[in-house]
This record gives C-alpha cells, sequence and structure tokens, in this order.
C-alpha cells in the first residue's frame, strides 16, 4: 500500500513539475499571487514580480516610482483590498504576453474601507527564465456618469 503511495504521489509530482500550465494560466497565477501580497503587505513579494525595466502611465514612472507609489499606498491604507475582473491575458509575442482586467480598489484604517475606486488595466508581462515579470502597466479611474442621482 506504501509503494503505491508512494508512486503516485511521485507520479503527481511529475506532473506538477512539467506541467505549468497555459500562458494564461501562468499570467492569471502571478496576478492573483500580487493581488494577496499587496492585500498582506507583503511589499519585497509583490515587488520582485516587477521587471527591473517597469515602467507605467505611459512611461511616466519607472520601477522606483512605483515602489514609492505602492509604498504610500500602503503606509495610507492599513486594510486594502483588490477584486479582480475580468482577466484577458493575450500571448503577444515569444516570452510576452499582455493582460486587461478592471480592478476595484478599497482601502481605509479600520475594517470598513473608507475609499475606493474602480480602474481599466493593462499590463505587459516579460518571461524570466520560468518566472512572469510585470513589464509594462497602464491604469486608468472609471468614470461613472448618469448612475448615481444627483
Amino acid at each position: 500500500m506504501r509503494l503505491v503511495l508512494l508512486m503516485g504521489l511521485s507520479l503527481a509530482g511529475l506532473w506538477a513539475c512539467s506541467e505549468p500550465g497555459s500562458v494564461e494560466d501562468q499570467i492569471k497565477n502571478v496576478i492573483g499571487e500580487m493581488e494577496q501580497d499587496g492585500e498582506e503587505g507583503r511589499r519585497g513579494a509583490f515587488m520582485k514580480r516587477v521587471h527591473p525595466d517597469f515602467q507605467a502611465q505611459s512611461g511616466q514612472m519607472d520601477k522606483t516610482e512605483f515602489k514609492r507609489y505602492m509604498v504610500f499606498q500602503w503606509n495610507q491604507n492599513s486594510r486594502l483590498h483588490a477584486q479582480l475582473f475580468p482577466i484577458a491575458v493575450t500571448e503577444d509575442w515569444d516570452q510576452q504576453a499582455s493582460a486587461r482586467f478592471n480592478v476595484l480598489v478599497t482601502g481605509g484604517r479600520g475594517f470598513i474601507p473608507e475609499r475606493g475606486q474602480l480602474f481599466e488595466v493593462f499590463t505587459i508581462w516579460q518571461q524570466d527564465g520560468s518566472d512572469w515579470l510585470l513589464l509594462r502597466a497602464d491604469w486608468k479611474p472609471v468614470e461613472f456618469e448618469g448612475i448615481l442621482p444627483g
């Protein structure tokens, strides 16, 4: 019985190592990990997924400025939450892919969020060995006109 269990675990381990998943699955996993790291304030883990040549907001922000921006967000919001939906990944060319999604970001000091904003996000990812790193990001707030009375 032990031998069958060990063989089953070994085969499962080999399958897990040999099947990295589609590019779409890999990118979605990295985005999910970054979301969780960001929410839990794991700054180093979040930033290690950002490419050294990162640029954001049409080249107006580099990796250092992005890190400052994120530290400001973490310091301003002891509770930061992001809800991403839907994530559409396109394999653009060899070792690069793009992802588009909306993200609702809420934050504040207490249990109840004090502020929130919905953003449209476009990202480009660069494969580095077996890792996918965030190379480019652009985001803009989604404006809601005519939805609320007033």
